[in-house]
């Protein structure tokens, strides 16, 4: 989740993307359904697609935000700024609510997901990195190769999911979503998508992303980072951080 300085991001973007663990882990690929303009001075921690209504979390020190966005257009149509001294992370909407977390403050902050005024929030050990929910349990990721499983209502840790492919570590787990009875995960620094199956932790396929946005473009961006579900009409939105386009995709099979 954290910052990558502009001059590394060449090498971060086109060397620094390691083959993912586990070989005998399915590889699959993706199809561009339609492509949406994003707010390219966004730097997109957590992204949810409910109701018709796409809502953003932003991170930074005094870029941190909140935001309601026509997906459509990529225009803000409502936001709430987050102080200077927190770095926001990951969201969700928990039935009224909008749940962000924060990096290394270790607070989280609940607000009215349609207002955006503050209700309440919660403490958490360590960093905060993705969070979701299964319609049960929110699911917390840490930037760790454990997720943690939380109470929605009491936010009480009940317990933690180890991320595993082929017998090994999935670490760097970032943004996260709930998407048809499967744990969706960005890889912090890959262009990789971790398939996690949450009664296991174990990794069925990675999506390799590879390619969404052109070299030129890439070179003046951030790491992918931002996964949404349109449950209703069965769209997957993939965008990342300061990037300009938002990518409506399939899942498609991939030969290695």
């Amino acid at each position: 989740m954290r910052f990558v300085a502009a001059a590394a991001l060449l090498s971060l973007a086109f060397v620094r993307q390691p083959q993912p663990p586990g070989g005998t882990v399915p590889l699959f690929g993706y199809q561009i359904v339609r492509v949406y303009p994003h707010d390219p001075d966004a730097f997109t921690q957590g992204l949810q697609f409910l109701d018709g209504v796409l809502y953003e979390g932003t991170g930074l020190n005094g870029r941190s935000s909140i935001r309601r966005v026509a997906l459509e257009t990529g225009k803000v149509e409502k936001r709430r700024d987050i102080s200077s001294q927190y770095f926001g992370e990951g969201i969700t909407v928990w039935k009224s609510d909008l749940i962000e977390l924060t990096w290394q403050s270790h607070v989280a902050f609940v607000y009215d997901k349609t207002t955006f005024e503050p209700k309440k929030q919660f403490s958490y050990p360590g960093e905060g990195w993705g969070l979701t929910h299964d319609g049960t349990n929110l699911i917390m990721s840490d930037g760790s190769d454990e997720l943690r499983v939380l109470d929605p209502v009491t936010f009480a840790e009940k317990r933690r999911i180890k991320v595993t492919a082929a017998g090994a570590p999935v670490r760097n787990l970032n943004e996260v979503e709930f998407v048809k009875g499967e744990i969706l995960a960005n890889i912090w620094q890959t262009d990789y998508v971790a398939r996690i199956a949450p009664s296991t932790g174990k990794v069925t396929g990675y999506v390799d992303l590879r390619g969404l946005l052109s070299p030129a473009e890439r070179a003046r961006t951030d790491v992918l980072n931002g996964i949404a579900y349109d449950a209703a009409r069965d769209r997957l939105f993939i965008t990342g951080k300061l990037w300009p386009k938002l990518f409506e995709i399939k899942i498609v099979e991939k030969a290695r």
